[in-house]
């Protein structure tokens, strides 16, 4: 069978900025519309992400450079990709047969400690935000910071009612242990994993463990599980790996709510000039999950989905799911 892919996480806007600020014209047409196109990808969620050189004030002027890298190549591209903002629009432009893209805030950092910034993003266009990368902010603890207990700031409080008032959905990815309590706690609407694998499968901090799990089922949560290699296995991962994660994320929080969230990272570190604060993992020493490496690999996964799965679950698992959960919980 030919799937549709639905995608949580893909860093791409980042890559496409740093070539773009070298002298490359179409960095996005000339390598990552074909990927997506080859993958099957109907709906890619973008991340706009504040690298460690331009954390503090110069976090909202990059974050405002990215939303604007997007969508310039949403207009260079009008006739395969369209920005979404509801979830009206991303039925619409998935039905038309153009990829539909969604922007999100991975991090607070641009919001700061200005609440009103919230709505300003939304207007914006961003339909998905987390409190917290692995970094403190002054809304929540990142997982970096694990060790300090830390929950939700009032302003985070602050900003999980706001952000569920005007239809943007919570991700919890990233997220300090505490910070996650304490948001299932205050929160009143479905929130979203947007790139986290399981802990009982990998022993990884960034990964979620059972009981967390448990308490996005309870909240009818939705777990996009990340392929990153070293959150899949303490071995070599591979693609069972990573249905492996699928399969015990399905196991407890059920098949309508899991999906992809890859966070693929080969193709982005090859162009990107990142600062790592090796906080998490060393970049040198990164193990590459063979065959799930960029969206062209998408077909092989939705094979090995559907002998493990079915066609059925493979179907939700690969697209529907996620393109149900968002376009419900978007505004």
């Amino acid at each position: 069978m030919t799937y549709r892919v639905a995608d949580c996480h893909n860093d791409l806007l980042i890559a496409v900025r740093h070539l773009r600020e070298r002298g490359h014209t179409d960095p996005f047409g000339d390598f990552w519309l074909p990927q997506l196109r080859s993958g099957g990808v109907c709906l890619q969620v973008l991340p706009v992400f504040t690298e460690e050189q331009f954390v503090g004030e110069g976090a909202l002027r990059r974050s405002l450079l990215m939303v604007e890298e997007a969508r310039h190549l949403a207009e260079l591209h009008a006739d395969d990709v369209a920005i979404v903002h509801s979830g009206t629009e991303l039925r619409a432009v998935i039905d038309s047969g153009r990829i539909a893209l969604l922007l999100a805030i991975e991090g607070a950092e641009p919001i700061g400690h200005s609440l009103e910034l919230v709505d300003v993003m939304w207007r914006m266009g961003i339909r998905m935000s987390s409190l917290s990368w692995n970094r403190r902010t002054m809304m929540a603890d990142g997982i970096a910071e694990r060790d300090t207990g830390g929950r939700l700031t009032q302003l985070g409080v602050d900003a999980v009612h706001r952000m569920e008032d005007i239809g943007v959905i919570l991700d919890v990815s990233h997220l300090s242990e505490a910070g996650f309590f304490h948001l299932a706690e205050v929160a009143t609407k479905p929130f979203i994993a947007s790139h986290s694998s399981c802990r009982a499968l990998s022993g990884h901090p960034r990964n979620l463990s059972d009981e967390q799990l448990r308490v996005m089922a309870d909240a009818s949560g939705f777990v996009a599980v990340n392929a990153f290699g070293p959150f899949l296995t303490d071995g070599e991962p591979t693609v069972e790996s990573y249905v492996d994660h699928l399969e015990h994320a399905i196991s407890i929080v059920g098949p309508d709510r899991v999906g992809l969230g890859t966070d693929f990272i080969d193709d982005v570190a090859a162009v990107v000039d990142p600062v790592f604060t090796g906080l998490l993992v060393n970049k040198d020493d990164i193990p590459t999950t063979a065959g799930l490496q960029r969206p062209a690999d998408f077909p092989g996964l939705a094979a090995a989905v559907e002998a493990r799965l079915g066609a059925e679950t493979a179907a939700k698992v690969l697209a529907s799911n996620l393109i149900d959960f968002v376009g419900t919980n978007i505004g």
